[in-house]
């Protein structure tokens, strides 16, 4: 079995108290089993305190978060108790793991950064290099894919060629990947849009401003950013999403949100830039299975 990750990914560090959107605000967090039974084993001052911050829920641990949304445990400085007290090693697996993503196949585990991270959209946006997949784990098992990965593994790279094609420009490519996959994004203008992402369930007041922003638009755009950026965005969410359509067999809707996402995100970015975009895009519409849904029922 093999682990793979995207060419950038070896480069990701978490920027802790450096970071204007902490991770440990405003969501919810679920500690797993293995992680509450060794909080609960802690003794002294910090023990008690990781009982009294911590609750149970229908059969699920997590942290209470204060008035404010904050996780109890991340201090004044940005920085996590945890960590300080009782070591990196100490952390639940979702505090560890986030922000990366998993794909899983026969044969091979593909693990993304998810762009929610403003660490991770820096990175990701501003890699000079083709997006390109590596192995970074091997055990040397060889696993025969299924057919449907098979023909996958074809889709996927034909459709990053044709989203790294530079004999063309972006929209061009967008166009050309949406053909492919007999995909089109619906008729819609910028206000009805903005209408429709106002529907969904909406996690920062922000984003009901990028909202209004893009209500008022005439069209959605693809060159608000250079095209480096825009292809590694595309990249991304062909990366992220289309391996989900080995589930349903429904590659078109994958493809058709890789695009909607790109366009909005790019029109988004005229306002606050295509990290910002990207990573309040992310968050409020990769981090909830109901939004993606709801969107995936337009194609």
């Amino acid at each position: 079995m093999k682990i793979v990750a995207p060419n950038y990914y070896k480069e990701f560090s978490c920027i802790a108290s450096a970071c204007r959107h902490s991770c440990c605000i405003g969501w919810e967090i679920d500690i797993d089993s293995d992680t509450y039974r060794y909080y609960g084993s802690i003794d002294g001052d910090f023990g008690k305190r990781l009982k009294e911050c911590t609750a149970v829920d229908d059969g699920q641990p997590h942290f209470v978060l204060d008035k404010n949304e904050r996780c109890p445990f991340l201090n004044s400085n940005g920085l996590c108790d945890i960590i300080t007290e009782c070591g990196e090693e100490s952390l639940c697996d979702i505090c560890a793991d986030h922000p990366r993503f998993r794909n899983f196949f026969s044969d091979r585990t593909e693990i993304g950064l998810g762009l929610c991270c403003e660490a991770a959209a820096k990175l990701i946006l501003g890699f000079d290099r083709p997006f390109r997949l590596e192995v970074i784990e091997d055990d040397g098992e060889q696993v025969e894919l299924y057919e449907d990965e098979i023909t996958f593994a074809k889709d996927f790279e034909n459709a990053i060629s044709v989203a790294q094609d530079k004999s063309k420009c972006f929209s061009d490519r967008c166009e050309k990947i949406l053909k492919m996959f007999s995909a089109s994004l619906p008729d819609y203008s910028p206000l009805e849009w903005a209408d429709f992402y106002s529907s969904l369930e909406r996690l920062d007041s922000e984003w009901d401003k990028c909202l209004v922003y893009l209500g008022s638009c005439q069209q959605l755009v693809t060159d608000s950013v250079d095209e480096q950026t825009a292809e590694n965005l595309l990249c991304y969410f062909l990366f992220r999403h289309m391996a989900s359509a080995l589930d349903d067999g429904d590659v078109a809707s994958k493809v058709g949100f890789a695009v909607l996402s790109c366009k909005v995100i790019l029109t988004l970015a005229q306002l606050i830039g295509v990290e910002e975009a990207a990573r309040m895009y992310s968050s409020e519409i990769e981090y909830s299975d109901e939004n993606i849904g709801e969107i995936l029922k337009l194609f």
